[in-house]
């Protein structure tokens, strides 16, 4: 792994990159379907962080401001009428590996709803962020991010913006990286080596500081893997995006629209982008570009955290 040079001595707004903008081919038609279809747009130059807000950067902003995240809040019952009451505790939802070989179609093995747990304590009650200054901050709830972002006086990034800054030029390509995927003597990403979820490789299987991996062509880090980042965007379906002509700076759908489509949960969605260092080649090979999924906004886990951008 090489160490980026600096990269975490700057505070998130000093390490904003500066992007001109431009038309690419957003999502895939090889890979998930909720990539589809490939479509191409464009976005105006804006300005996106280099690595993702860490550890220490947003504790400087909960002294600042006095800030609480929502997993440290308590929950009100009424909006969770059914949940027991050991599930009302400020809390978050926690990677646990398994101790071997599951059933993969349900996740509930290695996720596990876990009071106590928080940006600060990311295991839960008696744990800390220790040595971990230069990790990014994860069980973000998107209002946390957003939060963070209006204290530096920046924003969080457009799915658009997220997308084209995370290609590095390389339009089409399938990584942040180009067509072929790392080798084993050229590791370039933070995601699951190993038999997921229960043995990674050493060094694999949990966050990595900011910076330890290459930067793409643009000087990003960790836009593959590491953390899941929050967009600005709700999620919606891409539908029959495309035509004639590439739409400049396109948004998301509603906030009605994002919502899950079965009803079981009835909480509006962010689309969140780059994948994490869960995603395994065997399970979610979402640490591509064109990756995406929907996150609940009232939600934090232990994979997802953010960058700012700012416009030019």
């Amino acid at each position: 792994m090489e160490l980026a040079t600096g990269v975490s001595n700057l505070s998130a707004v000093d390490r904003l990159v500066r992007l001109d903008g431009g038309e690419f081919g957003m999502g895939s038609d090889q890979h998930y379907p909720e990539e589809a279809p490939a479509h191409r747009v464009r976005v105006d130059g804006f300005r996106l962080g280099a690595a993702a807000v860490t550890n220490r950067e947003y504790a400087a902003f909960v002294r600042a401001s006095g800030y609480r995240t929502v997993a440290e809040r308590p929950l009100d019952p009424a909006d969770f009428p059914d949940a027991p009451a050991e599930n009302l505790l400020p809390g978050s939802m926690v990677f646990t590996g398994t101790p071997g070989p599951v059933d993969l179609r349900h996740l509930s093995q290695w996720w596990a709803w876990t009071p106590g747990a928080n940006w600060r304590r990311p295991f839960g009650a008696g744990s800390t962020i220790g040595d971990a200054a230069e990790h990014p901050v994860v069980h973000i709830a998107h209002e946390d991010a957003v939060a963070y972002a209006e204290w530096a006086d920046a924003r969080l990034p457009t799915e658009a913006e997220w997308e084209f800054a995370a290609r590095g030029g390389l339009d089409g390509a399938r990584f942040t990286w180009g067509d072929e995927p790392e080798s084993g003597d050229d590791r370039r990403a933070n995601y699951w080596h190993g038999d997921f979820p229960w043995r990674a490789e050493r060094g694999y299987g949990s966050t990595a500081p900011v910076g330890s991996f290459p930067p793409n062509a643009y000087g990003l880090f960790d836009m593959a893997g590491n953390v899941w980042e929050w967009t600005s965007d709700w999620y919606q379906d891409y539908g029959d995006a495309g035509g004639c002509c590439a739409p400049s700076n396109p948004r998301g759908g509603t906030r009605e629209g994002s919502l899950e489509p079965s009803g079981r949960f009835p909480v509006p969605r962010k689309t969140v982008k780059g994948g994490s260092f869960l995603c395994a080649d065997s399970y979610c090979r979402r640490y591509r570009p064109a990756a995406r999924r929907g996150q609940m906004i009232d939600t934090g886990m232990s994979h997802i955290g953010f960058r700012i951008a700012r416009s030019i």
